[in-house]
Order: C-alpha cells, then structure tokens, then sequence
C-alpha cells in the first residue's frame, strides 16, 4: 500500500464546503481525468475495488492503458483498459475495461462520467478501438454506471457457482486464482466508439 504517499490520505468531509467545492471535489465535473502510469493504477485498485482486489501487471494484454481522477493532487478514481481477455472477442478491435475503482469519497457520478471520458480518450489514442466491453459483477452492482454512460447490455455470462475457468482440464493455478474471482453471474456491456 501507498501509506506514505500524499494522495493515499482522505480528509474528513466538513459539514460545509468552501466555495469553489472546498478540498474535496462536490460534484465530478471538478475531476481531471487523464492517463496514469499502470502501477499506480494497480495500487489505487487494490485500495478501493469493491470486490476483486487482485489485478497485476502480468494480467495486461497490448493495447492497454490507465486512467485516474484526480483534484486538487488528490486520486478519486482509477480504470485499466485492456484487449478483451475472452480468446474468442482477441482481433476484434476492441478493448475491456479490466478494472474500475472508485474511492469511497468521490462525487456522485464519478464513475459515468469517467467512463464518457475514457470512451472519447480511447477513441483519440487507439482509433483501431470499434467497441469497449466491460464486465458487471450482479452480485454487487446494477449497472447503473454503464446505463448512465450511455452503454448497451448485451449478455449475461456465465452460470452461477462456476468460475470463468470450469472446465476439468484447468490448471491448478488457474483454478486457485478462479477461487479468489467472483463466480457470480456478469453481464457484458458494450459501447460502440
């Protein structure tokens, strides 16, 4: 963990904020979004996913890129892209977003927001990308965030109580990382770009 870095402290919320939105951001218009080296975009997401803490560096597949929210110095949100990781959606032109965190003091609508942002951002740098996907974990979220950003759901994968990797022929070290992944159902979103 980042214990001794600057954006990895959180000040308490006044009851009232300063004009201008204080030292924390009121509303997710305030947040600067922009690309962030891929470490540091590992350790935001180890500290604020809210259900799959455990991506690395070795899980990046070209072409990949990170994101971060920030204000006032400070990391309110962080998002790593990749190409998708299902073999059959490889050559496709498409990318997936692999990991988005939300630290629990952002504004409301950090999340839509950014994923608007980071579609226009991807856009411009890989303009190959056609479509980006994502994955929703049912168990914890709605969806609600790619609705908001415009995205179209369009499958839900996966029977509950199997891992992505069920099958009998899976190694053992793929079948010890399944058991630290959510075996809840997910639904595929999609955006067109």
């Amino acid at each position: 963990m980042m214990a001794n870095c600057a954006d990895s402290v959180r000040v308490a919320h006044p009851l009232f904020q300063a004009e201008g939105g204080g030292s924390i951001p009121t509303s997710a218009l305030q947040l600067e979004f922009g690309a962030i080296d891929q470490k540091k975009a590992v350790d935001l997401n180890m500290q604020w996913h809210s259900r799959l803490p455990r991506f690395t560096d070795a899980m990046v597949r070209e072409p990949a890129v990170a994101y971060g929210a920030l204000y006032d110095g400070i990391y309110y949100a962080t998002a790593i892209w990749t190409a998708p990781i299902a073999r059959l959606l490889n050559g496709k032109n498409w990318m997936e977003l692999r990991r988005m965190a939300i630290a629990d003091d952002a504004p409301p609508n950090t999340a839509s927001r950014m994923l608007g942002w980071m579609a226009k951002d991807i856009h411009r740098r890989f303009p190959q990308i056609v479509r980006l996907i994502s994955y929703q974990d049912t168990e914890v979220h709605k969806g609600t965030i790619y609705r908001a950003a415009g995205w179209e759901r369009t499958t839900e994968s996966m029977v509950a109580g199997l891992g992505w990797n069920s099958n009998r022929s899976t190694s053992l070290a793929t079948q010890s990382y399944n058991k630290m992944q959510s075996i809840a159902p997910k639904v595929r979103w999609e955006r067109a770009i």
